[in-house]
């Protein structure tokens, strides 16, 4: 969350004088909502879950992914997309990005087997995937495509908003989101069987008790009902998100502008899918060594890709130790069902993603920072690849700018 105030308090203030903290009413906020980003997606339904894990579990509940099947994901993405293949009883195949640090079109296509059902790309650090060829692969292998749109609200692809292009997208507003109501999410979608079913995984009692449809069979899910609270804030919230990525994506490529000349060093710009429309929440560079983007990150407080934790797959301790559930009779990796899936995963299996992370260097922006500090992120960043990439010795007081990056943020 970049930005939270008075709008943010008089919103919840009058959610608690109303006395109705419950969603199920007549001028619902978070039915207001629902109604508001379905628009400003441009899908037909849009329904709002306690997170965006929950939503990425519910939105493959809503396509029908379970036992038997495997979902394509990539090798550096926040962990619940794995784990939420395992929460519906399906194996996630592990596969690489390439230097725009989201998942391989190339990658997708050589890892496609007969059990193959879904990918999920991942919109990595608000960067957009290359959906034009992942639809065309998708569509080739008729697999259904999932976007993780969690890092990315507010984004686009060639002027389509993350999420309205795969059969379903997935999306976070927790508190390190560029929306936030504190903890929550949510799953798009065009196919109204697919919405009611993810409507089913959310809310499995009191929805179908309201009123029976011939729709869908009923099944049984956890509760993953958002409350008045959540709703509230996000109405704010949504009408701030525009100007706030408008303003990173000035700032992106006024920073872009400002060390281009910096590819005569070796500090050369990642590539981008999408760079007018992505969500511009970073400048993300890639260095000729691991060493060298260490050294970089020495002089100027940046994030190196590799170093976000739970972000890399090295670091699914669940997957890689194959607890894929609470109980063993329910874990994914011991079902019948599943014995055909790929279900060996090496540390190192995707070496070349981890050469890639080991060398990018992620520089956020902010759209509420000054035009006078940028210019000083513009000067450190020069100044910190002639140090990384010349062996040159540190000037003295080079950093203009002060304070670490929230590394929580990115763990």
């Amino acid at each position: 969350m970049y930005y939270y105030g008075q709008e943010e308090i008089d919103a919840l203030a009058n959610v608690i004088r109303s006395g109705v903290l419950f969603r199920y009413h007549e001028g619902s906020q978070c039915e207001k909502f629902e109604r508001r980003y379905s628009n400003f997606l441009g899908v037909k339904h849009f329904s709002l879950a306690v997170s965006g894990s929950y939503a990425l579990s519910a939105g493959l509940m809503g396509l029908n992914i379970g036992p038997g099947d495997e979902v394509i994901i990539p090798a550096h993405t926040y962990m619940a997309t794995a784990t939420s293949v395992l929460a519906v009883g399906a194996i996630p195949v592990i596969v690489d990005i390439d230097e725009s640090v989201t998942i391989s079109p190339k990658a997708i296509r050589a890892a496609i087997g007969p059990r193959t059902k879904a990918i999920i790309p991942v919109h990595m650090w608000g960067a957009a995937c290359d959906m034009d060829e992942i639809m065309a692969i998708a569509e080739e292998f008729n697999l259904f495509v999932l976007e993780d749109s969690c890092q990315g609200v507010g984004g686009s692809y060639k002027g389509r908003k993350f999420g309205s292009i795969g059969h379903a997208g997935a999306f976070s507003f927790n508190y390190f989101k560029n929306m936030s109501c504190g903890e929550g999410g949510g799953l798009a979608t065009n196919d109204p069987q697919v919405a009611e079913r993810v409507r089913c995984a959310i809310d499995p009692c009191h929805y179908y008790w309201q009123g029976r449809t011939d729709s869908i069979k009923p099944f049984a899910s956890n509760g993953a009902r958002a409350s008045e609270f959540m709703g509230a804030l996000l109405n704010v919230q949504l009408d701030r998100i525009d100007g706030l990525i408008s303003s990173m994506r000035r700032e992106k490529k006024r920073i872009i502008a400002g060390t281009a000349s910096l590819d005569n060093l070796g500090l050369r710009l990642s590539p981008m899918n999408s760079p007018d429309h992505d969500c511009a929440t970073h400048v993300m560079y890639l260095l000729p060594s691991a060493e060298a983007a260490n050294r970089f990150v020495e002089v100027f407080p940046a994030v190196i890709a590799g170093k976000t934790g739970r972000h890399t797959y090295t670091e699914w301790d669940q997957v890689l130790q194959h607890e894929g559930a609470f109980h063993p009779i329910l874990n994914p990796y011991n079902l019948i069902e599943n014995r055909e899936c790929r279900r060996e995963y090496s540390r190192d299996m995707c070496a070349s993603s981890l050469d890639i992370l080991a060398r990018t260097v992620m520089v956020p922006t902010d759209p509420l920072r000054a035009p006078e500090k940028t210019a000083d992120i513009i000067h450190d960043i020069a100044e910190a690849a002639r140090i990384a990439l010349t062996n040159a010795a540190p000037a003295s007081a080079i950093v203009r700018t002060s304070g670490a990056v929230d590394i929580q943020k990115y763990t």
